[in-house]
């Protein structure tokens, strides 16, 4: 099965949701926080990513209207 590319604002919800069960979970599970922490570190860089590739195609456009 192929696996679907992922949007900024998917990826900003599952870094939300992370956030939500590292608040609310009563237990301190070092393995599932250190989980949870490295999958939000790769969500953080794909959105970095997505906002300078928009930023660049921004500029691109303005850099046209003048």
């Amino acid at each position: 099965m192929a696996k679907t590319k992922q949007s900024y604002t998917e990826a900003v919800t599952e870094m939300e949701n992370i956030l939500a069960e590292l608040e609310s979970s009563p237990e301190v599970n070092m393995d599932v926080i250190s989980e949870k922490v490295k999958r939000a570190a790769v969500l953080m860089e794909f959105c970095k990513k997505q906002l300078h590739e928009l930023d660049e195609e921004l500029e691109k456009m303005m850099e046209h209207l003048d």
